[in-house]
């Protein structure tokens, strides 16, 4: 699977104009090119940033645009207007733009040189004054942006941009990816369901259905000598159950977990396909509902959903592509059951198989068991229990009239006491501010039962990306009361409907 990071990156465009003569905007330059250098040079920021000559009128302006919009490697464009630029000659290229854009609120320099300041020192640092003129055309255009506001230097502005980088390389993503559903949704269940047409049109995700049976006869056709290789890495790499070692007795269900993997795996390559679905009610041919398999495709970045959930699998894929590299990852979730006890009220999450041993810097556990449901051979699958440390869980909701990001932030706390007979990778987290508040809002909000548990890209990323989508995003933190969290979602559903009428 391409990494979504290779070959990105971001422009980095400098408003001025003629005005100044070329001795200013030979100055210009030469700072603006400081300026994304020192962007540039950040590992907050994941992309590089590509300095572009400095913007002067308003064809050369909507050309950067349009060039920017045809070029595939650029993810997102940072403006800054280093002098004044007078702010219509922005207007034909704003209107053309379809990248993700930054208004960065900067300067060359950070302290004033109070003494020697005169006025050719004025026209020449002077984006105090120029970025509000862009700024003002840009809202009254309605052009979504990110504001970052402070030195390129400094530590904050370059995590913020880093922070909009990631969520501009998720965006990119979204719009090539390619989500195939194994068969069809678990039948009568409502969240799963949803407008693929109209996802494609405010996400850019194609979502389409293979029948099981092709990935049932791929498995069937795998090549016996590709399986032993990765039972040797399976061995090295997790803490194996002495009943699925070669030589014991259910040794055959961990080559054909082996299968699984191998077919699979070929079969989302030669679709160029970054995300997936399975769903137990529709298994074919299948001997095992995949569990191992799934486990550890989202290990190496594919996006999952159980039950046909491809929205769910879209966020696992999102969080993955706007987390990669940073500590921590991102797996399907599933609220299961509460502790209710006061004062330590939490949540217990799992899935059938298929966590992502992405959430755990353990060594996992490959175990064997009764699936229960499925009418199929025990599956394999790696069992776990995710790290402790801050998360976040989001649903992708279709509302009908829009799609709804709910977004609760929490903190992964571990069991009480061990799990020795819960057979699946598990998570155990306190939600914010509590849990009666928690459920209460994500029920209000109607957000699913199927979740993206993030432990790597955080909640500033989802407001990032959503934010660049123009989609709904209701938040669940440390501040939120179900009163005001209620009130938030009806002046959203005004807003939404009003914004996408006129749009």
């Amino acid at each position: 699977m391409k990494n979504a990071y290779d070959g990105a990156k971001i422009w980095f465009l400098t408003g001025s104009q003629d005005l100044y003569g070329p001795d200013v905007l030979d100055q210009v330059a030469q700072q603006s090119q400081q300026v994304a250098g020192l962007l540039d040079e950040s590992e907050e920021i994941p992309v590089p940033i590509v300095w572009k000559p400095v913007l002067k009128e308003r064809d050369s302006i909507r050309r950067a645009f349009l060039d920017a919009n045809s070029d595939d490697s650029c993810v997102g464009v940072i403006a800054w207007m280093h002098t004044f630029s007078p702010a219509k000659m922005w207007i034909l290229g704003l209107d053309e733009l379809h990248k993700p854009l930054l208004q960065l609120h900067t300067q060359a320099n950070i302290a004033l040189p109070w003494s020697t300041i005169d006025m050719d020192f004025m026209n020449l640092n002077q984006a105090a004054h120029g970025d509000r003129e862009f700024g003002y055309i840009v809202s009254r255009l309605d052009v979504p942006r990110a504001i970052v506001v402070g030195h390129a230097s400094q530590q904050p502005v370059r995590h913020k941009v880093g922070v909009w980088a990631r969520a501009a390389v998720g965006w990119h993503d979204l719009h090539q990816l390619r989500v195939c559903r194994f068969g069809d949704n678990m039948r009568n269940v409502a969240v799963t369901e949803g407008d693929k047409t109209e996802v494609e049109h405010k996400l850019g995700v194609s979502t389409n259905t293979w029948p099981i049976n092709e990935l049932a006869e791929a498995i069937a056709a795998v090549d016996e000598k590709r399986i032993d290789p990765l039972i040797d890495e399976y061995i090295e790499r997790y803490e194996v159950a002495p009943e699925l070692l070669p030589g014991a007795p259910r040794h055959e269900s961990l080559r054909y977990g082996a299968r699984q993997e191998l077919a699979m795996r070929d079969f989302l390559e030669a679709g160029d396909f970054g995300a997936f679905t399975t769903n137990f009610e529709d298994l074919g041919a299948l001997r095992q509902l995949p569990g191992l398999a799934v486990q550890r495709l989202t290990a190496d970045g594919y996006g999952f959903g159980a039950e046909g959930d491809w929205k769910t699998a879209i966020l696992v894929r999102l969080a993955k592509v706007m987390g990669q590299g940073l500590p921590g990852g991102a797996s399907l979730m599933e609220d299961y059951t509460y502790e209710l006890t006061p004062g330590k009220e939490k949540i217990l999450g799992a899935h059938m198989l298929e966590v992502c041993p992405s959430l755990t810097t353990s060594t996992p556990r490959l175990e064997i068991h009764p699936l229960g449901i499925g009418a199929r051979e025990d599956p394999v699958r790696l069992v776990f229990s995710a790290d402790k440390g801050p998360a976040v869980v989001v649903a992708l909701s279709d509302m009908r009239d829009r799609l709804r990001l709910t977004a609760n932030v929490v903190s992964v706390v571990g069991p009480d006491e061990p799990l020795p007979k819960l057979p699946v990778a598990s998570a155990v987290w306190s939600p914010e501010p509590d849990l009666a508040t928690s459920a209460t809002c994500w029920l209000t909000a109607g957000a699913a039962h199927h979740t993206v548990m993030s432990t790597g890209a955080g909640l500033e990323h989802f407001e990032a990306l959503a934010d660049i989508a123009r989609i709904e995003l209701a938040v669940i933190d440390a501040s939120t009361t179900a009163r005001e969290f209620a009130q938030t979602l009806r002046t959203n559903a005004v807003y939404h409907k009003l914004a996408d009428g006129v749009r």
